[in-house]
């Protein structure tokens, strides 16, 4: 209780712990190299342990950490970066980059739909998943909108983020997806900006078109989920 009160007044204290969670885990992945230490699942079960060791509260640490979110835009925005210098490529691959995005959008919502029908999930829940591999800025947008709930977005949001960075690059290889442009589509379109970060480690290329999955897979979901929805019993 004392701690909560303590550093419930710290406007400092839940970024803090976030980034020194994250440092670490980013420590970890860099001495071990293997692709399931991510350093953004490893940050999160950090503070989660942190947090049930100490007794202090999530609100307590949400007060200070809900800051770093302001740097989300600017982060996304940087990723143009990459995409300025492979502009030739983008002019090269336009037709199959939109239809493949376009398809995969689809598919996604009738997989989600699908699946969670079969197993009688509640319609809100549904609602509120669909808009989970765009990035989280847009996500809970939609979210509100189409009537699903905001805290069950984030979730997915972040769940289909660090799946996406962890498990990602094992799918390519074993589907034996070797195109940089392909990866990175398939990274940026699946997994937003979690999957981006693992794409630039792959290549400019795959940095670049996964940055522009983002925009694209951000725009379209937020045009066909309202008529999608009506699908949606």
């Amino acid at each position: 209780m004392e701690w909560n009160v303590l550093l419930g007044e710290s406007l400092f204290f839940g970024m803090a712990l976030s980034l020194v969670a994250y440092r670490i885990g980013f420590a970890i992945q860099a001495k071990w190299k293997k692709v399931f230490l991510n350093p953004l699942l490893l940050s999160v079960a950090f503070i989660i342990g942190f947090l049930a060791v100490t007794g202090i509260s999530y609100e307590t640490y949400h007060y200070g950490a809900k800051y770093l979110s302001y740097f989300l835009t600017p982060v996304t925005v940087s990723l143009a970066v990459p995409l300025y210098r492979q502009f030739q490529v983008l002019k090269k691959n336009v037709a199959a980059i939109v239809i493949s995005i376009t398809i995969g959008c689809f598919v996604h919502a009738a997989v989600i739909i699908g699946v969670l029908s079969v197993f009688q999930v509640d319609r809100q829940l549904i609602l509120s998943l669909l808009p989970k591999s765009i990035t989280s800025a847009i996500a809970l947008g939609v979210t509100e909108e189409i009537g699903g709930i905001q805290g069950i977005v984030v979730l997915g949001v972040m769940i289909a983020g660090v799946s996406g960075a962890v498990v990602g690059p094992l799918l390519l290889k074993l589907m034996k997806v070797t195109e940089p442009v392909a990866q990175g589509l398939a990274l940026g379109s699946a997994s937003h900006a979690v999957g981006t970060s693992k794409a630039i480690e792959l290549g400019e290329i795959q940095a670049a078109m996964s940055s522009l999955a983002i925009v694209v897979t951000g725009i379209l979901t937020v045009i066909i989920l309202p008529w999608i929805v009506t699908f949606v019993g």
